[in-house]
């Protein structure tokens, strides 16, 4: 009688069927990225990413630090149906003689980093629990302030953005918009008062978040990044001052308008809620809080109104849209006050602070308590170093570095190759005093917003190897956001 046979299987069978399961049991946090106007979102990824994968100067983020973060890497775009995160481009940029900026990005991009890492428990060793999946979701800050639209009729959003349309800093470029306005009701032809009037508020939109005191918290936000939604109905649609024109209610135009802005939530912001945002698990929001200090108090009120949109987004109130689909899934935001290498050392804490008592102040204005919220201030890619200048028997905190093409610093008009040591002034001790009289206390670098190079990221002399990027304090916000995802 012939016995059945059994083969073993191989020690690569073994390693495949071993790494299909160590795929199927590895962890993957998603981490939202977004960011206010000029606040630097894409130099924040493109520096995060440099540093996890070429092992960077990080001593504050415990894994790296306890030698336990063996590797990263990049792997395949997990979501065929969203555009890359074109790391690889905006590294490029950084990479040239002289270094430049990378270009913003203006529509919603991923990228996939797989970390590698020595478990700190037995357990956890023994079952190969060793890898992370981190999902970088890059969004513009524009859309997350659009989530408060879900909770607004179109009669509340008309009232809304001819208030603040009015407002001293953006009355000159409403104007055309404002006075079409007042007089598209009594229009024939709704469409085309649609269209002429979409493109009015839009030219007020872009030349407000363009301006001195601009921050971008104006709504929709598709209608500056449209993308492949440009000459869509969607976006042809604009607010009428129904108080104004109270016969407006009932215009052929004002239903056609109201139509379109219920459409525009329904096919537009709520997906981006479903499909993105739900999605998240920790959630970074980049400020440029020295902008609009040094750009005067309509600029703070803006920034304020922003992170109230912000902060409405993730701690919604009862009895609206937001809540009762939220899952609260997102249980960490970091808001961080980027370019806090603009100012001098002594000034973080006090830059940090300042962000602290602004999002306090929004937090006032939201009803519901959601996750965790942390505030720091950071520089992803330093541009500058600290220096001092003894004046008479005083010695000065500053700061050294490159400034732009076409910088003015104290009358001097700068090439974009020499290298200028600014005395960047000291934000004040009371952040209350900073917020009731924004650049009043600004002088210097902080108070002109002085654009600094960036540096160029190449190996050291004589070596083959990526030099460490400089940054201020990236480490502590990755530890805030990952660390406790590589135990």
């Amino acid at each position: 009688m012939n016995r059945p046979t059994y083969e073993l299987p191989s020690r690569s069978s073994l390693r495949s069927v071993g790494a299909t399961l160590r795929d199927a049991f590895t962890p993957t946090v998603r981490l939202g990225v977004t960011g206010l106007s000029r606040a630097g979102k894409t130099v924040f990824i493109t520096a995060l990413v440099r540093n996890l994968m070429i092992g960077g100067r990080l001593p504050f983020f415990a894994p790296e630090a306890e030698g336990r973060l063996r590797d990263c890497i990049l792997e395949p775009q997990p979501d065929d149906a969203v555009p890359r995160f074109d790391y690889e481009a905006h590294l490029a940029a950084l990479a040239r003689d002289p270094a430049e900026w990378p270009d913003s990005t203006r529509r919603i991009s991923e990228l996939r980093l797989s970390l590698t890492f020595r478990p700190g428990d037995i357990i956890r060793r023994s079952l190969g629990l060793d890898r992370l999946h981190v999902d970088i979701v890059d969004y513009p800050g524009e859309w997350l302030i659009d989530l408060g639209l879900l909770d607004q009729s179109y009669a509340s959003w008309c009232e809304d953005a001819v208030r603040k349309a009015r407002a001293p800093q953006r009355s000159k470029f409403s104007d055309a918009w404002r006075n079409f306005a007042l007089r598209a009701s009594a229009t024939a032809d709704a469409e085309q008062a649609a269209i002429e009037g979409a493109k009015l508020f839009t030219d007020y939109l872009a030349a407000a978040k363009a301006s001195e005191h601009g921050v971008g918290a104006l709504t929709p936000g598709r209608f500056l990044m449209p993308g492949d939604l440009s000459g869509s109905p969607l976006l042809t649609f604009f607010p009428l001052d129904l108080a104004a024109t109270p016969n407006a209610v009932n215009s052929t135009l004002a239903r056609l308008l109201e139509r379109r802005f219920e459409s525009y939530k329904r096919e537009v912001v709520k997906p981006f809620f479903r499909n993105h945002f739900l999605k998240l698990d920790r959630q970074v929001v980049l400020v440029d809080v020295l902008g609009a200090l040094s750009r005067g108090p309509e600029s703070v009120a803006d920034l304020e109104d922003a992170l109230t949109s912000v902060l409405s987004a993730f701690r919604p109130g009862s009895n609206t849209w937001l809540s009762s689909l939220y899952t609260r899934r997102i249980d960490r935001v970091l808001f961080a006050a980027t370019k806090a290498d603009h100012v001098s050392r002594t000034s973080h804490d006090r830059l940090e602070a300042i962000l602290m008592a602004l999002t306090q102040r929004a937090a006032q204005r939201v009803t519901t308590a959601g996750g965790d919220v942390r505030v720091m201030a950071i520089s992803a890619l330093r541009a500058t170093r600290e220096a001092e200048v003894k004046q008479g028997s005083e010695t000065l905190p500053c700061i050294a570095g490159v400034p732009m093409p076409g910088e003015v610093v104290a009358g001097k008009t700068f090439d974009g190759k020499r290298e200028a040591v600014i005395f960047p002034g000291d934000l004040p001790d009371d952040p209350q005093d900073a917020l009731a009289h924004p650049g009043r206390e600004l002088s210097g670098a902080a108070a002109t917003f002085v654009r600094f190079r960036p540096p160029r990221l190449a190996s050291p002399i004589g070596s083959s190897e990526p030099a460490p990027t400089p940054h201020i304090r990236l480490d502590r916000a990755l530890d805030y956001l990952i660390g406790d995802w590589l135990p």
